[in-house]
């Protein structure tokens, strides 16, 4: 049986020394300043070869990007064989091997998984890799090089790549050859299946007017620029915020998490009424899309937003299809407004999901549908189309050229989809083709429903564990009495909801509230936050002036 080789690995770990930090691998990997990563992205690489022998060879990404934080921050993030996020189980792992404190407790925590787990170690390990554009990130990828060597893993280095990309291209690789082939596993095969799709889904419709696309300074901005040479006079795009020469500006006043958290244009962007605009985040996960109404008011169209359009959109096209047998469902947080709730189950009459916030349990429960339309409000999400959906979509004809076309447009969709995970470029392609075949500007797509006033507060709290919740996070049942205490306030306000849960990541808990009106909303957040804060004395520092 073969083992590990202890001086080696005194070796290469000697060169990437543990500062002194406790790490925790969550939803979004490893995510920290940038100078604290060098020991961590190390051991990950041995967590990625490991991951691999034990899938027999099957490979494993590995993409260092720290997404919509600022450029000082970066991470890593590990993806398992079909572009899925990593399986929920080796979290504990791979943070047990972050927080060795020395190459002895490193090893044996090595040796510890090797047995826990049964993993071969003669079998080979075949690892991917890329990261985005921020300049800690090569370093960073050669601190992982010598991960990998540790258990003589192969490493194949993508270079500059969306994280959705390097997803895309870890699923081709392990499905090439079999009936679930997914594309070619390049860049290259990325663009060309979803520009293909695309170009099939808007012949024949009239173009809109241009989009204009803020990519936050991130590596959407020279992937896209890429793109669109495949896209070719499909879809007209303005680019903006695209200066990723300068990495102090990533994520700076733009993309996504910007725009959604400000509820406003990027600074220096002047919207026009009649217009359409999205943003990416840094890493091209995410999308949200907005515009100015005739009043001049900004109005944003955010992930519920795209998981109605989608949902709308893929309900019509298979009854269009005389398809009666798949079923349509849509999975959603406690953060999702609660108007968009009702219009998915009362106008579009589709099931609705509510899951633990985190893609991971999204992702797991848009499996259980036929087509699983699963979206944060932050814009992170995708759709998800089950074997057996596919299969019916591909051996359906159509009895009627109308039945004939949706069946066409179907098959195209689920190509414009990246179904591995949340991709911007991919969700851009999704909403850019139904508003084209509706031929509907952002504010007829708006009017769907209206979302209710919605606002989020932050409780800084003495310990976040004392926090408990059940029913997708929704409720609290520890402290004891804090939720009933809770629903006495919510009922004196009209279309009143609020909930509580703890942070992951620090120790805060977040109120969400939203109500009939803005000064509604306002005031049931500060007398929840209030609540929070002065029960049993759980609130740190001072009271927030605000809080009621």
């Amino acid at each position: 049986m073969a083992s590990v080789n202890l001086d080696n690995l005194k070796a290469l770990s000697d060169k990437h020394p543990k500062p002194d930090a406790i790490f925790g691998y969550g939803t979004a990997g490893f995510r920290m300043k940038a100078e604290l990563l060098d020991s961590v992205i190390f051991r990950t690489g041995i967590v990625a070869a490991l991951r691999s022998k034990k899938l027999d060879g099957k490979v494993i990404g590995v993409m260092i990007t720290a997404s919509h934080n600022p450029a000082a921050d970066n991470g890593v993030k590990l993806v398992d064989p079909l572009g899925e996020m990593l399986e929920a189980s080796w979290e504990s792992y791979a943070t047990l091997l972050a927080n060795a404190q020395s190459n002895e407790l490193l090893f044996e925590a090595i040796q510890s998984m090797v047995s826990t787990l049964k993993i071969d170690l003669t079998k080979p390990a075949n690892i991917v890799f890329g990261r985005d554009t921020r300049p800690s990130g090569e370093s960073l990828v050669a601190a992982l090089c010598d991960g990998l060597k540790v258990l003589d893993a192969n490493g194949t280095d993508y270079g500059i790549l969306t994280t959705p990309q390097l997803h895309y291209i870890t699923r081709c690789l392990n499905t090439a050859g079999t009936p679930e082939a997914y594309g070619e596993p390049t860049e290259e095969g990325y663009y060309k299946k979803l520009a293909a799709a695309f170009k099939t889904l808007v012949e024949g419709k009239n173009k809109l007017r241009p989009l204009t696309l803020d990519c936050a300074n991130g590596v959407g901005a020279p992937k896209f620029k890429e793109f669109v040479a495949h896209l070719g006079d499909s879809l007209d795009v303005n680019i903006i915020n695209d200066d990723t020469d300068d990495a102090s500006k990533l994520n700076l006043n733009a993309g996504a998490d910007y725009v959604k958290t400000q509820q406003r244009a990027p600074v220096g962007l002047k919207l026009a009424s009649g217009e359409r605009y999205a943003s990416f985040d840094g890493d091209a996960d995410r999308i949200v899309y907005y515009y100015q109404d005739d009043d001049g008011t900004f109005k944003l169209l955010d992930g519920d937003k795209i998981a109605g359009l989608a949902a709308m959109y893929i309900i019509d096209l298979v009854t269009a299809a005389g398809i009666s047998n798949i079923s349509v469902g849509v999975v959603q947080t406690a953060y999702a407004n609660g108007a968009s709730t009702q219009y998915l189950r009362n106008t579009l009459d589709v099931p609705v999901s509510c899951v633990p916030t985190g893609v991971k349990h999204l992702h797991h429960e848009a499996t259980k549908y036929d087509v699983g339309v699963y979206f944060e409000a932050n814009g992170h999400g995708t759709v998800l189309f089950s074997p057996s959906a596919l299969k019916t979509i591909h051996s359906t004809e159509g009895s009627t050229p109308a039945q004939a076309t949706a069946v066409r447009s179907l098959r195209a969709l689920s190509e414009v989809i990246n179904q591995t995970v949340g991709d911007a470029f991919s969700d851009l392609l999704l909403v850019e083709t139904i508003l084209t075949q509706r031929q509907w500007t952002a504010s007829v797509w708006d009017q769907a429903y209206t979302d209710l006033p919605n606002r989020l507060v932050k409780v800084v709290v003495k310990d976040r564990s004392i926090f408990k919740t059940v029913d997708a996070e929704r409720k609290l049942v520890e402290p004891a009495g804090l939720q009933e205490a809770i629903d006495a306030i919510v009922l004196k306000f009209r279309d009143g909801r609020s909930f509580v849960r703890p942070s992951g990541t620090e120790d805060v808990v977040r109120v969400y509230a939203e109500a009939a009106s803005r000064p509604e909303t306002d005031e049931l957040a500060f007398r929840i936050g209030g609540l929070v804060f002065d029960y049993n004395s759980n609130g740190s520092g001072a009271r927030p002036r605000e809080f009621i």
